[in-house]
Protein backbone atom coordinates (compact mmCIF):
# COMPACT_ATOMS: atom_id res chain seq x y z
CA UNK A 1 0.00 0.00 0.00
CA UNK A 2 1.23 3.49 -0.88
CA UNK A 3 0.74 6.61 1.23
CA UNK A 4 0.64 10.19 -0.01
CA UNK A 5 2.80 12.16 2.39
CA UNK A 6 4.50 15.50 2.68
CA UNK A 7 7.65 16.19 4.75
CA UNK A 8 7.18 19.09 7.18
CA UNK A 9 9.85 21.12 8.97
CA UNK A 10 9.25 23.31 12.01
CA UNK A 11 12.36 25.40 11.57
CA UNK A 12 14.64 26.12 8.62
CA UNK A 13 17.23 23.43 9.37
CA UNK A 14 15.09 21.16 11.48
CA UNK A 15 14.34 17.49 11.05
CA UNK A 16 11.63 16.55 8.54
CA UNK A 17 8.53 14.75 9.74
CA UNK A 18 6.06 13.01 7.45
CA UNK A 19 2.34 13.76 7.55
CA UNK A 20 -0.47 12.38 5.43
CA UNK A 21 -1.43 14.67 2.57
CA UNK A 22 -4.46 12.62 1.52
CA UNK A 23 -7.33 14.87 0.46
CA UNK A 24 -5.22 18.06 0.65
CA UNK A 25 -3.72 20.22 -2.07
CA UNK A 26 -0.27 21.16 -0.82
CA UNK A 27 2.89 22.40 -2.50
CA UNK A 28 6.46 22.81 -1.29
CA UNK A 29 6.76 26.01 0.73
CA UNK A 30 3.17 25.99 1.98
CA UNK A 31 2.67 26.55 5.68
CA UNK A 32 0.50 23.84 7.19
CA UNK A 33 -1.18 23.22 10.53
CA UNK A 34 -0.47 19.81 12.06
CA UNK A 35 -0.73 18.00 15.38
CA UNK A 36 2.57 16.84 16.87
CA UNK A 37 3.51 15.34 20.23
CA UNK A 38 3.99 18.93 21.40
CA UNK A 39 0.54 20.12 20.31
CA UNK A 40 -0.95 22.04 17.40
CA UNK A 41 1.83 23.67 15.38
CA UNK A 42 2.58 25.42 12.11
CA UNK A 43 5.25 23.90 9.91
CA UNK A 44 6.44 24.28 6.34
CA UNK A 45 6.08 21.66 3.62
CA UNK A 46 9.67 21.15 2.47
CA UNK A 47 8.68 19.19 -0.64
CA UNK A 48 5.67 18.48 -2.82
CA UNK A 49 3.58 15.50 -1.69
CA UNK A 50 5.03 12.12 -2.67
CA UNK A 51 4.12 8.45 -2.46
CA UNK A 52 5.95 6.16 -0.05
CA UNK A 53 5.61 2.44 0.59
CA UNK A 54 4.02 0.95 3.68
CA UNK A 55 7.40 -0.32 4.95
CA UNK A 56 8.78 3.24 4.85
CA UNK A 57 6.26 4.48 7.41
CA UNK A 58 8.00 4.38 10.79
CA UNK A 59 5.03 5.53 12.89
CA UNK A 60 1.31 6.11 12.43
CA UNK A 61 0.84 8.98 9.99
CA UNK A 62 -1.08 11.94 11.30
CA UNK A 63 -3.02 14.00 8.76
CA UNK A 64 -2.31 17.58 7.90
CA UNK A 65 -5.16 19.48 9.53
CA UNK A 66 -5.20 22.33 7.00
CA UNK A 67 -3.11 24.71 5.00
CA UNK A 68 -2.38 27.62 7.34
CA UNK A 69 -4.88 30.45 7.06
CA UNK A 70 -4.16 34.15 7.49
CA UNK A 71 -5.60 33.84 10.99
CA UNK A 72 -3.22 30.97 11.78
CA UNK A 73 -0.25 32.99 10.53
CA UNK A 74 -1.31 36.02 12.55
CA UNK A 75 -1.60 33.86 15.69
CA UNK A 76 1.85 32.38 15.02
CA UNK A 77 3.37 35.85 14.63
CA UNK A 78 1.70 36.98 17.86
CA UNK A 79 3.05 33.94 19.70
CA UNK A 80 6.57 34.56 18.44
CA UNK A 81 6.40 38.21 19.49
CA UNK A 82 5.60 37.10 23.06
CA UNK A 83 8.44 34.61 23.34
CA UNK A 84 11.33 37.03 24.12
CA UNK A 85 9.36 38.34 27.09
CA UNK A 86 8.75 34.80 28.26
CA UNK A 87 12.47 34.03 28.15
CA UNK A 88 13.31 37.21 30.08
CA UNK A 89 10.85 36.44 32.86
CA UNK A 90 11.90 32.77 32.95
CA UNK A 91 15.52 33.82 33.36
CA UNK A 92 14.55 35.97 36.35
CA UNK A 93 12.81 32.98 37.93
CA UNK A 94 15.79 30.72 37.19
CA UNK A 95 18.00 33.13 39.14
CA UNK A 96 15.45 33.26 41.94
CA UNK A 97 15.59 29.48 42.33
CA UNK A 98 19.37 29.43 41.77
CA UNK A 99 19.15 26.78 39.08
CA UNK A 100 22.20 25.86 37.01
CA UNK A 101 20.59 25.90 33.58
CA UNK A 102 21.02 27.83 30.34
CA UNK A 103 17.83 28.91 28.62
CA UNK A 104 17.69 28.52 24.84
CA UNK A 105 14.27 29.31 23.49
CA UNK A 106 10.57 29.44 24.35
CA UNK A 107 7.76 28.38 22.04
CA UNK A 108 3.98 28.55 22.27
CA UNK A 109 1.94 25.95 20.45
CA UNK A 110 -0.27 27.51 17.80
CA UNK A 111 -3.43 27.17 19.89
CA UNK A 112 -1.57 28.58 22.90
CA UNK A 113 -2.46 25.57 25.01
CA UNK A 114 1.13 24.88 25.96
CA UNK A 115 4.36 26.82 26.49
CA UNK A 116 7.58 24.88 25.86
CA UNK A 117 10.86 26.17 27.24
CA UNK A 118 14.15 24.57 26.17
CA UNK A 119 17.39 24.65 28.14
CA UNK A 120 20.77 22.98 28.49
CA UNK A 121 22.46 21.92 31.73
CA UNK A 122 25.42 19.82 32.81
CA UNK A 123 23.30 17.41 34.82
CA UNK A 124 19.78 16.85 36.05
CA UNK A 125 17.88 19.93 37.20
CA UNK A 126 15.07 19.92 39.75
CA UNK A 127 12.82 22.54 38.17
CA UNK A 128 9.54 21.62 39.86
CA UNK A 129 9.27 24.91 41.76
CA UNK A 130 10.22 26.81 38.63
CA UNK A 131 7.38 25.17 36.72
CA UNK A 132 4.90 26.17 39.43
CA UNK A 133 6.03 29.79 39.26
CA UNK A 134 5.86 29.79 35.46
CA UNK A 135 2.35 28.33 35.49
CA UNK A 136 1.22 31.03 37.92
CA UNK A 137 2.93 33.68 35.80
CA UNK A 138 1.60 32.71 32.37
CA UNK A 139 -1.55 30.73 33.27
CA UNK A 140 -0.79 28.02 30.75
CA UNK A 141 0.51 24.47 30.73
CA UNK A 142 4.31 24.61 31.03
CA UNK A 143 6.75 22.05 29.66
CA UNK A 144 10.50 22.40 30.30
CA UNK A 145 12.73 20.32 28.05
CA UNK A 146 16.43 19.72 28.56
CA UNK A 147 18.36 19.23 25.31
CA UNK A 148 21.94 18.24 24.55
CA UNK A 149 24.90 20.52 23.94
CA UNK A 150 24.74 20.08 20.16
CA UNK A 151 21.06 20.99 20.05
CA UNK A 152 21.78 24.03 22.19
CA UNK A 153 24.48 25.23 19.79
CA UNK A 154 22.10 24.68 16.88
CA UNK A 155 19.52 26.98 18.47
CA UNK A 156 21.98 29.72 19.42
CA UNK A 157 24.23 29.53 16.34
CA UNK A 158 27.55 31.34 16.12
CA UNK A 159 30.88 31.37 14.29
CA UNK A 160 32.86 28.13 14.22
CA UNK A 161 36.66 27.74 14.44
CA UNK A 162 36.79 27.84 10.64
CA UNK A 163 35.41 31.39 10.64
CA UNK A 164 32.08 30.37 9.09
CA UNK A 165 28.61 30.16 10.62
CA UNK A 166 28.19 26.83 12.41
CA UNK A 167 27.02 23.96 10.19
CA UNK A 168 24.34 22.93 12.68
CA UNK A 169 22.56 26.27 12.41
CA UNK A 170 22.99 26.42 8.62
CA UNK A 171 22.05 23.10 7.10
CA UNK A 172 22.34 20.08 9.44
CA UNK A 173 18.89 18.60 9.92
CA UNK A 174 20.15 15.77 12.11
CA UNK A 175 23.42 15.16 13.93
CA UNK A 176 25.67 12.34 12.79
CA UNK A 177 27.82 10.58 15.42
CA UNK A 178 31.40 11.87 15.58
CA UNK A 179 34.14 9.91 17.34
CA UNK A 180 37.75 10.32 18.43
CA UNK A 181 38.57 7.48 16.05
CA UNK A 182 37.54 9.73 13.15
CA UNK A 183 39.84 12.50 14.37
CA UNK A 184 42.75 10.07 14.65
CA UNK A 185 42.01 8.69 11.18
CA UNK A 186 42.55 12.21 9.86
CA UNK A 187 45.78 12.76 11.83
CA UNK A 188 44.19 15.66 13.70
CA UNK A 189 45.65 16.97 16.91
CA UNK A 190 43.76 15.53 19.86
CA UNK A 191 43.94 18.83 21.71
CA UNK A 192 40.29 19.36 22.80
CA UNK A 193 40.39 23.05 21.89
CA UNK A 194 41.40 22.15 18.32
CA UNK A 195 38.76 19.53 17.57
CA UNK A 196 35.73 20.71 19.54
CA UNK A 197 33.06 23.17 18.46
CA UNK A 198 31.09 25.85 20.28
CA UNK A 199 29.02 23.11 21.91
CA UNK A 200 32.11 21.59 23.52
CA UNK A 201 31.67 18.38 21.51
CA UNK A 202 33.68 17.08 18.56
CA UNK A 203 33.36 19.19 15.41
CA UNK A 204 30.58 17.90 13.16
CA UNK A 205 32.76 18.50 10.10
CA UNK A 206 35.12 15.72 11.22
CA UNK A 207 32.41 13.33 10.06
CA UNK A 208 32.27 14.75 6.51
CA UNK A 209 35.60 13.39 5.28
CA UNK A 210 35.89 10.30 7.44
CA UNK A 211 34.99 7.83 4.70
CA UNK A 212 37.63 9.28 2.36
CA UNK A 213 40.31 9.15 5.04
CA UNK A 214 39.46 5.54 5.89
CA UNK A 215 40.03 4.64 2.25
CA UNK A 216 43.25 6.68 2.13
CA UNK A 217 44.64 4.89 5.19
CA UNK A 218 44.22 1.50 3.56
CA UNK A 219 46.62 2.61 0.82
CA UNK A 220 49.26 4.31 2.98
CA UNK A 221 52.25 2.83 4.84
CA UNK A 222 52.61 3.36 8.57
CA UNK A 223 54.92 6.06 9.87
CA UNK A 224 58.24 4.47 10.99
CA UNK A 225 57.60 1.38 8.86
CA UNK A 226 60.20 0.16 6.35
CA UNK A 227 59.30 0.40 2.65
CA UNK A 228 61.08 -0.42 -0.58
CA UNK A 229 61.38 2.47 -3.06
CA UNK A 230 62.90 2.62 -6.55
CA UNK A 231 65.99 4.02 -4.76
CA UNK A 232 66.26 1.36 -2.09
CA UNK A 233 64.81 0.65 1.36
CA UNK A 234 64.00 3.39 3.82
CA UNK A 235 61.89 4.41 6.78
CA UNK A 236 58.62 6.29 6.40
CA UNK A 237 58.72 9.54 8.37
CA UNK A 238 55.61 11.26 7.05
CA UNK A 239 52.49 10.52 5.00
CA UNK A 240 50.26 12.84 3.02
CA UNK A 241 46.73 11.55 2.53
CA UNK A 242 45.72 14.18 -0.01
CA UNK A 243 48.27 13.30 -2.68
CA UNK A 244 48.97 9.74 -1.45
CA UNK A 245 52.66 10.33 -0.92
CA UNK A 246 55.09 9.27 1.79
CA UNK A 247 58.32 10.88 2.90
CA UNK A 248 61.05 8.26 3.16
CA UNK A 249 64.36 8.58 5.01
CA UNK A 250 67.30 6.43 3.87
CA UNK A 251 70.23 5.10 5.95
CA UNK A 252 72.45 7.96 4.69
CA UNK A 253 69.87 10.44 6.14
CA UNK A 254 68.73 11.55 2.69
CA UNK A 255 64.97 11.89 2.24
CA UNK A 256 62.58 11.92 -0.69
CA UNK A 257 58.85 11.78 -1.42
CA UNK A 258 57.21 8.86 -3.24
CA UNK A 259 53.73 8.13 -4.45
CA UNK A 260 52.34 4.99 -2.79
CA UNK A 261 52.18 3.29 -6.17
CA UNK A 262 56.00 3.38 -6.20
CA UNK A 263 56.36 1.76 -2.77
CA UNK A 264 56.49 -1.84 -1.63
CA UNK A 265 55.26 -2.26 1.95
CA UNK A 266 56.96 -4.69 4.31
CA UNK A 267 54.11 -4.15 6.76
CA UNK A 268 50.41 -3.95 6.09
CA UNK A 269 48.90 -0.55 5.36
CA UNK A 270 47.83 1.73 8.17
CA UNK A 271 45.40 -0.13 10.38
CA UNK A 272 41.93 1.40 10.10
CA UNK A 273 40.94 0.20 13.57
CA UNK A 274 42.37 2.91 15.83
CA UNK A 275 41.79 2.92 19.55
CA UNK A 276 40.56 6.10 21.20
CA UNK A 277 42.66 7.89 23.78
CA UNK A 278 41.91 8.95 27.33
CA UNK A 279 38.46 9.24 28.87
CA UNK A 280 38.64 13.02 29.07
CA UNK A 281 39.15 13.18 25.31
CA UNK A 282 36.40 10.63 24.69
CA UNK A 283 34.02 12.86 26.62
CA UNK A 284 33.98 15.13 23.56
CA UNK A 285 32.08 12.48 21.63
CA UNK A 286 28.31 12.51 21.37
Amino acid sequence: MDYLVVPVQFNRVGKKYYFSAEGKTIRAGDQVVVETIRGIEIGTASEDPKLIKDNEVVSPLKPIIRVATDQDKAMQAENEAMEPGVLKRTQELVKKHQLDMKLLTAEYTLDRQKLLIYFTAEGRVDFRELVKDLANEFHIRIELRQVGARDGAKVLGGIGPCGLITCCSQFLGEFEPVSIKMAKNQNLSLNPSSISGLCGKLLCCIHYEDENYREFRKQMPKVNSIVVTPDGSGRVTQVNFFNLTAKVEFPDNKTDFYHVSKLEFREKAIDEDIEADTEDIKALEG
